[in-house]
């Protein structure tokens, strides 16, 4: 649109890749600056946050020579906007502040506390689900400090602007939805392997392997020996090994990380998302509504799409719902089309990266007065 953009990085090395031609692309037509971290923290780390007011979760995405590094392209620029993406790199706004006189956007990807208060309520264990909460309180106590130090915040959802003005937020609050290029998301329905279930997404971020330990643990008969024989895929960065217990010869495939995310979407006819807890929007669910695939979600997984249950997403809450949402799925392939058909233009109307990013710029001129 016409502005000059710069990012400056945060890259932590678990999660280096290799930059595809749409990446070096955008690269090209940015100023653009990574800074790789070590986000790892050790049992002995760990067990020293526990002294501590604040969660490690925080704690380890800030170094002190990132710092140096963004105070220094601050220095060189004469920013408009400095747009802080997620709670972690808020740790860097004190600095930005003193450093520069842009205003500073905060956006929301997720209500992080919220993240850890729901994977508490899953745990029946005593010892986790008092670790857990302490760490949500931790969490909310460093969000409620942060949130009204920027000058505006922009959230996916309109659930976690609700959130928000419960937590007594004062300043600007837009919502502003994912938003993703659609000439990148072209639908073949002639490779895609009927009926075949998948599951795409990073088990590194808790919900996301919280989810998929309940699914298949109890789908994994059903998948094998039962009623729901169908071939079941997991895709995804940083897949615990544990989760090759799970794998049978032929039926239920953990294959990791995936060299092309939007091909392996388009081979597969149904996409599960089985989310207990987290917050924010799923990126993967709107990238699979993209490609016109028949989605099951549970409510919080599907939180800020504008869905229509049984128009453009099916939704299941618990395993009776999942059990017969799938079954539906497996046996009727014009339903399965169908609902594939009327997620591509909920996406088309809601989530097209021209639309989003229009409005965007439009809140970014009501925040400077430009």
């Amino acid at each position: 649109m016409g502005h000059e953009v710069s990012l400056v990085a945060l890259n932590a090395r678990k999660n280096h890749h290799e930059f595809s031609e749409d990446d070096k692309e955008l690269l090209s037509k940015i100023n653009y600056r990574a800074f790789d971290i070590d986000t790892n923290v050790s049992v002995f780390d760990v067990a020293v946050n526990l002294l501590s007011k604040t969660s490690f979760n925080i704690d380890r995405y800030y170094d002190a020579e990132f710092e140096r590094l963004l105070i220094y392209e601050l220095r060189k620029n004469d920013f408009d906007i400095i747009q802080f993406e997620g709670l972690m790199v808020s740790l860097y706004l004190n600095a930005v502040r003193k450093n520069s006189k842009a205003k500073l956007i905060y956006r929301l990807h997720n209500i992080e506390n919220q993240i850890w208060q729901r994977l508490s309520l899953q745990k029946t264990d005593p010892f986790k689900k008092s670790y857990l909460k302490m760490h949500a309180k931790r969490i909310k106590n460093y969000e409620l400090k942060q949130l009204n130090n920027f000058d505006a915040i922009a959230v996916f959802t309109s659930q976690d602007k609700g959130t928000l003005l419960q937590y007594g937020v004062k300043i600007p609050i837009a919502v502003l939805p994912l938003g993703i290029n659609l000439d990148l998301y072209k639908p073949d329905p002639a490779k895609t392997d009927y009926p075949s279930l998948f599951f795409l997404g990073s088990l590194d971020w808790l919900p996301n392997r919280e989810g998929m330990e309940w699914f298949l643990e109890n789908f994994v008969h059903d998948l094998t020996e039962g009623e729901l024989r169908v071939r079941f895929y997991v895709a995804g960065n940083d897949i615990p090994d544990s989760f090759d217990d799970f794998e049978v010869m032929g039926k239920i495939f953990i294959q990791g990380e995936v060299d092309d995310a939007l091909e392996f979407i388009n081979s597969k006819a149904i996409m599960i998302v089985p989310l207990l807890s987290g917050g924010g929007m799923r990126v993967k669910i709107v990238e699979g509504m993209a490609m016109q695939k028949c989605i099951i979600s549970t409510n919080l997984g599907a939180e800020g799409i504008h869905f229509e249950d049984g128009v453009n997403m099916l939704i299941a809450n618990n395993q009776e719902e999942f059990y017969d949402a799938i079954h539906r799925c497996i046996t009727d392939e014009e339903y399965c089309k169908h609902i594939g058909l009327n997620a591509r233009k909920l996406v088309e109307e809601q989530h097209d990266a021209n639309k989003v990013t229009r409005n965007l710029v439009e809140f970014y001129d009501t925040i400077t007065g430009f």
